[in-house]
């Protein structure tokens, strides 16, 4: 048996290694994203970590641009992967009810496209190292099924006991967690290598910093913030490493290369003062760091305060391969490369949507955000209802001037507030009504105006 599994991998990696060039156009950039699993808004230096070590991120936040309102589409990891790999809201795909568990059975559904799907008719070679969690129940769910030619890593949450698998061959179980970062990291460095002579995408979906928190031997007690913060320092390694294979191969002028989380941090981590955590409908349950390095067309060492999300993704790298997205695909994400490139600093949002299940939790525009409760994404959960001083009403929060989400001003400001009450009315004709709950599921215990 042992034999027949080392003959199978032989015969994945030959095909890994000889698989033919498709025809691309010239100069278009490779593309690296690297997603890290519950990391904080604040466990970066460059967003003010002090506890936790991070040189190499923040050198490619030197080297780069770094976004300071960029958002998970999801506060949990289901939600927030469907939404950066498709450009849409999860709801449209039936995937905004929780993350997905052990024994569930839903996915993405066939069919969907994807970042990876788009990239590979373009000519990329394309490749999911890490983390996958958006169906695992059939091979149509699969990473293989979605537009990665190449698939390493997990496809179930980052829990013990799971199977590590090459394509669809499962390679150990239950999985050293452990040693996930650095091989992942090494599976990483050898895709760059194989594919240097041709356009590829990598997505390097990393199970770190999500429970459990096991570092590896080499970074275990060498933070002040204990496991977590031992396991984030790990993944800094990692982004090193990764640029340093771009670097050794002569790529790094024509390769972007992205760094962000899937939502805040749980049950550790540091969300920079903002309010909240993972499955909240606060601030720091969807705010995320986001870096982007691309020599010759992001500037060295910039900021930008736009409002963004990661269904921006999608069109934003459609657009850097040259290869537009069909409006059949009714993204809910815009282009945001003259944002990284700093030809405006407006955003190309009017408001971003903000879900717990199935239902609009939040709300946001450039200056306010509106929070309708703090509800936990599990069916069984109850909500926390606000109350103002009259009528039962939403919080509304000024976040240039209020970060923390501390202080309602919805009676010093109801303009403002009005103005976000019709966005949600929009965003429920549009988008809850894509729910598959009922009206008494979605809204039990809540006030819906």
């Amino acid at each position: 048996m042992k034999l027949c599994v080392k003959i199978l991998l032989f015969l994945l990696l030959l095909q890994d290694l000889c698989a033919p060039l498709v025809a691309a156009p010239a100069n278009i950039p490779n593309i690296i994203l690297i997603l890290a699993d519950d990391l904080g808004y604040g466990d970066v230096g460059v967003y003010g970590a002090e506890l936790i070590e991070t040189p190499d991120l923040d050198r490619l936040a030197t080297e780069g641009t770094r976004l300071t309102n960029f958002y998970a589409s999801g506060n949990v990891c289901s939600p927030s992967r469907a939404g950066l790999l498709t450009g849409r809201y999860a709801i449209r795909d039936g995937l905004a009810d929780r993350t997905i568990t052990a024994g569930d059975t839903r996915g993405l559904p066939a069919g969907t496209t994807t970042i990876a799907g788009l990239l590979q008719r373009g000519g990329y070679r394309t490749a999911l190292i890490g983390k996958w969690h958006l169906g695992h129940h059939l091979q149509a769910q699969q990473p293989n099924a979605h537009g990665f030619d190449v698939f390493y890593g997990l496809l179930q949450p980052n829990d013990a006991g799971q199977p590590l698998y090459r394509d669809t061959l499962a390679l150990e179980e239950p999985v050293d967690q452990g040693s996930l970062t650095s091989r992942f990291t090494e599976e990483a460095i050898r895709f760059i290598e194989i594919n240097a002579q041709r356009p590829f995408f990598l997505f390097l979906s990393h199970s770190a910093p999500h429970i459990p928190l096991v570092a590896s031997p080499a970074f275990a007690g060498t933070s002040r913030a204990g496991a977590y913060g031992d396991v984030v320092q790990e993944l800094d390694w990692s982004v090193g490493e990764v640029l340093g294979a771009v670097q050794r191969n002569g790529l790094a002028d024509n390769t972007i290369i992205i760094f962000t989380s899937d939502n805040g941090p749980f049950p550790e981590g540091g969300t920079g003062g903002l309010r909240g955590g993972k499955g909240t409908a606060w601030d720091g349950g969807y705010r995320v760091p986001f870096i982007a390095r691309w020599p010759g067309r992001i500037r060295a060492g910039s900021t930008a305060d736009a409002i963004s999300m990661n269904i921006d993704l999608l069109p934003t790298l459609a657009t850097i391969a040259g290869m537009p997205p069909d409006r059949s695909l009714h993204l809910d994400g815009r282009d945001i490369l003259p944002v990284l490139s700093g030809s405006t600093d407006a955003s190309p949002h009017e408001v971003l949507y903000f879900f717990n299940n199935e239902r609009i939790a939040a709300l946001r525009t450039r200056r306010w955000r509106l929070v309708l409760s703090d509800y936990p994404p599990w069916r069984d959960a109850k909500p926390v209802l606000f109350e103002a001083t009259r009528n039962r009403q939403v919080l509304l929060f000024d976040l240039v001037n209020d970060p923390g989400e501390q202080y309602d001003m919805s009676r010093d400001h109801p303009e403002a507030g009005q103005q976000l009450l019709a966005h949600l009315k929009r965003g429920r004709e549009t988008l809850e009504a894509l729910s598959s709950l009922s009206d008494s599921e979605m809204y039990e215990g809540m006030d819906k105006n």
